[in-house]
């Protein structure tokens, strides 16, 4: 919601700045708002609606623009009148942003052209090896399959005795079933999952899941309309050493970034001892005024 909400806003803001630019230059068009001189133009307005809003969401979405443009403004104003004239001169600022956007966007360009982005198993397995305190779960998690029968036709015996073969043939005939049958379901006997994002599924609540876990191998409940069943097949607690294969994608991106930042590094000396070479730059002694 917040993230929605602060893209509106930037977006809004770019807007502005857009709108404050051309209306500068635009001499014909209707106005719908008016701050001293500055003219808001219904053209204005109607770039930043979406097309496909309806009429009354579209009618919303301009009356807000509109009203956001003049405070904009307003506040523009008295900034402008208030401020000294070098509180306004926001030039340096301006190239410091722009210098800034180019080389981001140079370094983004080189790592997408040159950085190799492919991280083998053996480079995943060896950071885990090497850094095995840092993988200790922070919740318990869980292979499992859960399944969701409509009431009047759930079997609960037949259904544990199918979750429980985990041979190729028992997986598939499980799956079978629940797409003939079952009003939802998910099959995660080869993959660890957290145990809090199973249980979204089940309207029931485990007030200790370690102990849970140690004592079940089934989570069960029945109400009006549907039997919920998650078959428990292996599990590990919070605190336990976290699978490799549970924490693969989160070292894959501790790699990447770690050549990211290696990439960059040796992008920037390579940079500076080219110039070097080149002569292309000298750095003078503040004392005696000399190149060093």
């Amino acid at each position: 919601m917040f993230q929605k909400l602060f893209k509106y806003c930037l977006f809004i803001w770019a807007a502005f700045a857009f709108a404050g630019c051309e209306n500068t230059t635009q001499t014909n068009g209707k106005v719908v708002a008016e701050v001293g001189t500055r003219k808001l133009y219904l053209s204005d307005v109607s770039a930043v609606i979406p097309n496909n809003l309806g009429q009354a969401d579209s009618t919303v979405m301009a009356d807000d623009y509109i009203r956001k443009w003049v405070r904009h403004e307003l506040v523009l104003q008295k900034a402008e009148d208030n401020l000294s004239g070098s509180l306004k001169d926001v030039s340096r600022e301006l190239e410091e942003y722009r210098n800034s956007l180019i080389i981001f966007r140079y370094k983004n360009e080189l790592m997408a052209q040159r950085m190799d982005t492919t991280v083998s198993d053996e480079e995943i397995l060896q950071y885990y090896t090497q850094n095995t305190e840092n993988f200790k779960l922070n919740k318990p998690i869980v292979k499992a399959a859960f399944i969701k029968i409509p009431a009047d036709f759930a079997n609960p015996d037949l259904l544990k005795e199918m979750t429980s073969d985990t041979s190729r043939e028992g997986i598939n005939g499980l799956r079978d079933y629940c797409l003939q049958y079952a009003k939802g379901f998910d099959i995660f006997t080869d993959r660890w999952t957290d145990l809090d994002l199973v249980l979204k599924n089940v309207p029931v609540s485990i007030e200790n899941p370690e102990y849970f876990l140690r004592r079940n191998q089934f989570i069960e409940h029945t109400d009006s309309t549907a039997y919920y069943l998650v078959a428990i097949h292996d599990y590990k607690l919070k605190n336990e050493q976290a699978p490799v294969e549970y924490v693969s994608d989160n070292i894959k991106s501790l790699i990447l970034n770690r050549r990211k930042i290696e990439f960059l590094r040796e992008l920037e000396n390579n940079i500076y001892k080219e110039a070097e070479n080149k002569k292309s730059f000298k750095i003078y002694n503040t004392d005696t005024n000399e190149t060093e």
